[in-house]
C-alpha cells in the first residue's frame, strides 16, 4: 500500500505542482471532503496583499494557451492532477484537437508510473533513510508530534513516517487525507492528464513524456540537512488544514489563478511555520526552482522537436503539464515566448481564462 500511495503521490503532487480563486462549484473529491475555501475568511487587506504579489508574476491568470512559430501550432493546457467533473469543460473543448493532433506530451504516462512503482519497489532506499538520523531526532519533541499526526492522518504510522526522507514528507503533506482515501479507492487521481492521455490513446496519436521517468527521484538531490528539515517546516503549516487546502486549491484552479494559490502557501508559511521570512523565502525558491524552474527550461526542447515533427505532417500538438508550470519568468509560456513564439490564451467557458 505504502508503495502504491508513493506512486500516487510523487505525480499527483508534482504538480500542480502544485502546493497551489474562485468558482462555487465544488469538485467531486472535494465534496466528499469537508473543508472551506480559505480566501473567503482571509481579511480583505491580506487578500490584497496576496494579490498584488500574484499578479506581478508573468501569465499568472489562465490554463490554456496557444504557441505558434514559423508555421508550428500547440496547445498548451495546464492540468490539475485530481478527478473534477469540470474537466469535462476542457475534454469537450480540446478532445477535438488531440484526435487531430500529431503528438500529446505529458509530464509522465502510465509506462512512466511503472518504471517509478518497480524502482521504488527494487530500493526502498529511494524515500527511506534507514541509516541516518531519523525525523524525531531531528526535529524538535513539538515538531515530530505534529508531524506524525498528520502523516498518520494519510496512513503513515509513527514506525515508517520516522525513516522517511523529508522530500518525501513534504510532498505526502501537500495532499489531504481525504483526497489521500480517494485517489486509493480510485486507483489513480483521474486528474486531467489521464482523460488527456486516454483520449490520445484512443484516437492512437503518439503519448510522449516531457522527460525521463526518473526527474521526480533526483528533483531534492543534494540538499543540506537543514534545508531539507525547513522543506518539512515549510509544508507543515497547510497539513493542519488539508482539506480546506485541498478545496482552496481545486477552486483556485478553475478560477484560473493557480499561482494565487503559490503565494499563499507562502503567506503561510510566514505566519505559521516559525521561520522568518528570508528562510521561507528560501525554501519557496528552491521548492521553485527544484519543482519547477529547472523542469520547465528541460521541456523546451521536446516541445519544439515534437511541434517541428508534427509540422511537417501539417499537424499540430497538444502538451498538458501542471498548471503552475504556466507562470512566471521561467514558466513555460514565458521561455517559449523568448524562443520566439507567439502565446496567445484560449477561452474555455466556465473555466477562468487567460490574457
Amino acid at each position: 500500500m505504502l508503495l502504491k500511495r508513493t506512486v500516487t503521490a510523487l505525480f499527483a503532487a508534482l504538480a500542480l505542482a502544485v502546493p497551489a480563486v474562485l468558482p462555487t462549484a465544488l469538485p467531486a473529491a472535494a465534496q466528499e471532503c469537508a473543508g472551506q475555501n480559505l480566501f473567503e475568511a482571509m481579511p480583505p487587506a491580506q487578500l490584497a496583499e496576496l494579490r498584488a504579489a500574484t499578479e506581478a508574476v508573468p501569465y499568472h491568470r489562465g490554463l490554456f494557451w496557444r504557441a505558434e512559430k514559423g508555421g508550428m501550432r500547440v496547445t498548451l493546457i495546464g492540468t490539475y492532477h485530481f478527478a473534477d467533473p469540470r474537466h469535462d469543460l476542457a475534454m469537450a473543448r480540446f478532445g477535438p484537437e488531440i484526435d487531430r493532433a500529431g503528438a500529446l506530451l505529458v509530464e509522465a504516462g502510465p509506462e512512466d508510473e511503472a518504471k517509478l512503482a518497480k524502482a521504488l519497489q527494487d530500493d526502498p532506499a529511494l524515500i527511506v533513510n534507514a541509516s541516518g538520523p531519523t525525523l524525531p531526532e531531528r526535529l524538535t519533541p513539538e515538531e515530530w508530534r505534529t508531524l506524525s499526526v498528520a502523516l498518520e492522518q494519510r496512513g503513515l504510522p509513527d514506525v515508517v513516517a520516522a525513516k522517511l526522507r523529508p522530500w518525501y514528507v513534504a510532498v505526502m503533506l501537500g495532499i489531504s487525507p481525504c483526497m489521500m482515501r480517494i485517489v486509493e479507492e480510485r486507483g489513480d487521481a483521474g486528474g486531467l492528464d489521464h482523460l488527456l492521455i486516454e483520449k490520445a490513446r484512443a484516437a492512437d496519436v503518439p503519448v510522449r513524456a516531457l522527460e525521463p521517468w526518473d526527474t521526480v527521484l533526483t528533483l531534492f538531490t543534494g540538499m543540506s540537512l537543514s534545508e531539507e528539515e525547513d522543506m518539512i517546516r515549510t509544508a507543515m503549516p497547510a497539513a493542519e488544514y488539508a482539506d480546506d487546502y485541498a478545496v482552496t486549491l481545486s477552486d483556485a484552479y478553475f478560477a484560473g489563478e493557480s499561482w494565487l494559490m503559490w503565494e499563499f502557501g507562502r503567506f503561510d508559511a510566514y505566519a505559521n511555520s516559525g521561520l522568518g521570512r528570508t528562510q521561507v523565502d528560501q525554501q519557496m525558491q528552491l521548492a521553485q526552482d527544484r519543482l519547477m524552474d529547472r523542469r520547465n527550461e528541460g521541456w523546451i526542447a521536446p516541445i519544439e522537436n515534437a511541434a517541428a515533427e508534427a509540422g511537417v505532417q501539417g499537424k499540430a500538438i497538444v502538451v498538458g503539464f501542471g498548471a503552475l508550470h504556466l507562470p512566471g519568468e521561467h514558466g513555460v509560456l514565458r521561455l517559449l515566448e523568448r524562443a520566439g513564439w507567439t502565446i496567445s490564451p484560449i477561452n474555455v467557458e466556465g473555466i477562468g481564462n487567460g490574457g
